[in-house]
Formats: C-alpha cells, sequence, structure tokens
C-alpha cells in the first residue's frame, strides 16, 4: 500500500483555489440564465444583506480594483439591479444597495444554486462544518491582514 505523501503547506491553498474553481464552474450556467458574471454576483451577494455597502468595501470584499468595481456598479445600476446613495453620515461616501428588481434577482439565483449545491453529496452537518471552518479561516486572516496593515 503506497505511503500517503507528509503534509505540505500549500495543500490547503490548493485545496480552496480547486473547489472555489469548481463551484464557480458549477455556478457559471445559472449566473448566465440571468445574464450575471461571477463578479456581478458577488456584489449583488454582498448587497444583499440589506446594510447598503460603501463602494471602497465592496471592491475589497468582492475582490475587484475600485475602477472595475465602478464599471460593474454602472452596469448593474443601468439594469436595475442597483442603486446608490450618498452615505448619511459621511456625505463624501456613497452606497450601493439593491433594488427591489435586484432583490429578486438574488432570491432566484440563491434559490437555484443552493438547490444545485444541494444535489452534492455532503450531508447537512459536513456542509455546516465546513462553513464554519470556513468562515473561521476567513476571520482569522481577515484579522491578521488587518493588524499586519
Amino acid at each position: 500500500m503506497p505511503v500517503p505523501p507528509p503534509h505540505q503547506p500549500a495543500d490547503l491553498a490548493r485545496l480552496l483555489t480547486r473547489a472555489e474553481r469548481l463551484v464557480s464552474r458549477r455556478m457559471l450556467p445559472i449566473l448566465a440564465a440571468e445574464d450575471v458574471t461571477t463578479e456581478g454576483w458577488r456584489v449583488i451577494s454582498l448587497l444583499a444583506d440589506g446594510a447598503g455597502h460603501p463602494m471602497t468595501d465592496l471592491s475589497e470584499q468582492a475582490f475587484l480594483p475600485p475602477a472595475t468595481l465602478t464599471k460593474l456598479i454602472d452596469r448593474l445600476v443601468d439594469d436595475n439591479v442597483v442603486y446608490r446613495r450618498v452615505d448619511d453620515v459621511d456625505r463624501r461616501r456613497i452606497r450601493a444597495h439593491l433594488t427591489p428588481r435586484g432583490r429578486r434577482l438574488h432570491n432566484r439565483i440563491s434559490d437555484r444554486l443552493e438547490a444545485d449545491l444541494s444535489t452534492l453529496p455532503l450531508s447537512d452537518t459536513d456542509r455546516s462544518l465546513l462553513e464554519q471552518l470556513l468562515a473561521g479561516l476567513t476571520g482569522a486572516l481577515d484579522a491578521t491582514t488587518m493588524a499586519s496593515a
């Protein structure tokens, strides 16, 4: 019986990258049916919490350069999915929000993605554990990134 190779530090990064790409591949037909890009979906998902987000936060959270995010938001505004408002506290900041049409779009896509992912042979317990572990990992990485900045 072959001996498994020793644990490599790059294994986690490789596994996370592979998982993200495979999930993205499954998402593409669902997003394409709604004429939404992966980047657009990231932004729509972030805005679905209803809080409204400053453009700088969206840029960081969606992993998009500010100029690219601005073009994407312009398109989403043209499609009546997103609207912009001046921040009530800091009038120099602009916050993006989902329109009612954007919320319906989010719900449709989210339901289809959830139905697709539910076909994976992953128990509810394992999926919940995976979500908790990934949330913990991203929280720890965010905290160390903020501390080193």
